[in-house]
Formats: structure tokens, sequence, C-alpha cells
């Protein structure tokens, strides 16, 4: 049997979709639907993988790293204790150790090396569809995102959960595998402004954590999460050129990844 877990997110969503007509897949969620596994990662009780061969982690992120941590450890634990065979966590790109965010990845990371389960990583680049929530169009098309001359090799989310999909329904072929999943083509503000028909002219990282905090809708933990987003793709951590093989994600699909220009356009333009 093959379980998800951590899967109200929008790649959790994705994921379940494509799997919905399987009856040998559970799906793990805080109020679960008919059928599914109430699973809790702030509850450890309740992350019962009894009968699980397979099982998806879907990072737990959305929280301070101290939480995320004891929420991947209790997980991590309670599928050793099931007898799990295999454990495929999606967590960040390689060239994402620059961000705040990356630390809970890595620790993770290593809890899973060091665990008694066989284990798949899939290093997942940042989504075009994120992109597209941080770096929109102002009413004037103007965009006003402090990316600098900086790139971000974007993937569509679409992508990334078929590839979810593929590993987890065979995960003994990618046993002990570390995946780097990032974009091929690589866009920066003058790349969105074009495909938008808009502008594009740069603000300062200062002015934009005035702005976030301004607008009161990010929790405190959440202003350097973005902030150094900003800033590792304006000093030209994100492009993608420092993974050895960027054509894994290609690879996996076993096609043409979609376009992160068109995700960018079809989610800034539904």
């Amino acid at each position: 049997m093959l379980m998800i877990t951590g899967a109200t997110g929008a790649l959790g969503t994705l994921v379940t979709a494509r799997l919905a007509d399987r009856d040998d897949v559970v799906i793990g969620t805080r109020s679960p639907a008919p059928g599914g596994r109430r699973t809790d990662f702030d509850d450890p009780a309740s992350l019962d993988f009894t009968g699980v061969g397979t099982l998806l982690v879907i990072s737990a992120g959305a929280a301070e790293d101290d939480v995320v941590i004891a929420r991947h450890e209790a997980a991590i634990s309670a599928a050793e204790k099931a007898g799990v065979g295999h454990l495929v966590y999606t967590s960040l790109s390689g060239d994402g150790d620059h961000l705040t965010y990356a630390l809970a990845h890595r620790w993770t990371e290593r809890r899973l090396r060091a665990s008694s389960l066989d284990w798949t990583v899939l290093r997942n680049g940042l989504y075009a569809e994120f992109l597209a929530a941080v770096a929109a169009p102002a009413s004037d098309g103007t965009i006003a995102a402090p990316l600098g001359t900086g790139r971000l090799a974007a993937v569509a989310r679409e992508d990334l959960a078929e590839v979810a999909v593929r590993v987890a329904t065979d995960p003994a072929a990618h046993a002990g595998r570390t995946y780097e999943l990032v974009g091929e083509d690589a866009l920066g503000g003058a790349d969105l402004a074009a495909a938008t028909g808009g502008s594009y002219e740069p603000g300062t990282l200062a002015a934009t954590r005035e702005a976030i905090t301004a607008a009161g809708q990010a929790l405190p933990f959440q202003v350097p999460m973005l902030l150094s987003t900003y800033a590792a793709i304006a000093g030209g951590f994100l492009d993608g050129t420092s993974i050895e093989d960027r054509g894994t994600l290609r690879a996996l699909l076993g096609k043409e990844p979609r376009p992160a220009i068109e995700v960018y356009k079809a989610t800034v333009r539904p």
C-alpha cells in the first residue's frame, strides 16, 4: 500500500488527484475524507503507518524550523516503528541552501540517511506558480520584485507532482537516490515583464520588506523566508547553474517539462 501524508497543500492536491482511481493508495491528512486516514504531524500518536509499504511525505513546512523538524522526526520515527519499506520525501533543491527555510529540509535528509528505511529524496526547485505570487505585475504592468539581474530555474508544480507519483509508485528503482528537480530555463525579471507586456523596475529588499510587513498577511517567520528568496535569486544562486544535471526532471518525466514562463503567465493572468 502507498500512503501520501502532508497532502493538503497545492502539491499534495495534485499528487492525490493523479492517484484517485487507485484502491491501493491511502491519503493521510488532519481531516481525512472517507477512506482516508488521520495523520497530524503535530500529533505523533496519530501517525499510524501500519500496513504501508511506501510512504510519500510531502514536506510539512509553513512553520518555524524547530516545528518542521519535530514534525518530520515524528513521521520518520513512526514509519520506522511501523516497518514501512520505503519513504519518499519532497525536499528543496540543492541550490537553495542560502534560503532560510533550507535547514529543516537538510536535517530531514540527514535523518533519512541514518534511518532504517529505504528512501528517495525529491529536491524540488521553486514553483513557477510561486514566482507568479512573489513577482506579479502591478495593475500598471510593472514588476517591482527585487530580483536584480538574477534568474530562477522555476518548475511547474504539475511536473513535480507527476515525478512524485512516478517515483512513489515504483520506489525500488529509485532507492537511495537524491534527485535535483529544477527548471531547464531560468527566468529573470525582464523575462517576466516581456511575457506579460509590462516593464521590470526592480525594487530594493528594504522596500519589499516594508511592503510585506505593511500588508499584514505574512506571519513573522515568513518575512525573512520571502526576503531570503528574493536575495538568493538576485544573487544568482537559484538559476540552476550549480546543479550538475539539469536534465533530471526531463528524464524522470519522460518528456519535455512544462515551460515555466507559460505557467507564470497563466497564473498571473488566469
